[in-house]
């Protein structure tokens, strides 16, 4: 049976991908302590196509952008049950970093990652609610919109 924050997201539409396997040499996400610490995850959606795909402000919309960083919370959010078996095991989430790829001119990279960050706090409430850093760069794997890291204090 869904924990609590799993059916809070069911009752909001979304379901839990089959989290990625890694594409090169690292691994999806590392514990230590009460820490987890969850690697990169590009805006995948559940058919393994990307959610938006290439530059901020050159293509891509905001709108697009934060649905893509939605998109890469809900696969943080998929490593997290692989990692613990529960997303009710976390206790808080501590941190977000966002990768943007953005255009030159394109300085709205804040306004695109609030799709990760919302959705944190739409799944934990005020145990949701992190320190953030917004990077904009010039490119992503597979040419990705957007990337989410994420650190994760957890029981």
């Amino acid at each position: 049976m869904a924990g609590t924050v799993e059916q809070k997201l069911a009752s909001q539409g979304i379901t839990l991908p089959e989290p990625t396997s890694p594409v090169a040499n690292y691994v999806p996400f590392v514990r230590s302590g009460n820490l987890l610490f969850v690697s990169g995850q590009v805006c995948f959606n559940a058919e393994g196509k990307l959610i938006a795909k290439g530059r901020l402000g050159a293509g891509v919309t905001l709108e697009q952008g934060a649905a893509a960083a939605r998109g890469c919370a809900i696969n943080l959010l998929a490593q997290i049950k692989a990692a613990l078996g529960d997303l009710d095991k976390v206790v808080r989430v501590v941190r977000l970093g966002g990768f943007i790829n953005s255009a030159p001119d394109f300085f709205d990279g804040p306004k695109v990652l609030n799709g990760a960050s919302d959705l944190m706090v739409e799944a934990f409430g005020d145990k949701g609610r992190h320190a953030r850093t917004t990077v904009g760069v010039a490119s992503l794997p597979a040419d990705a919109a957007v990337e989410v890291e994420g650190v994760f204090e957890v029981a």
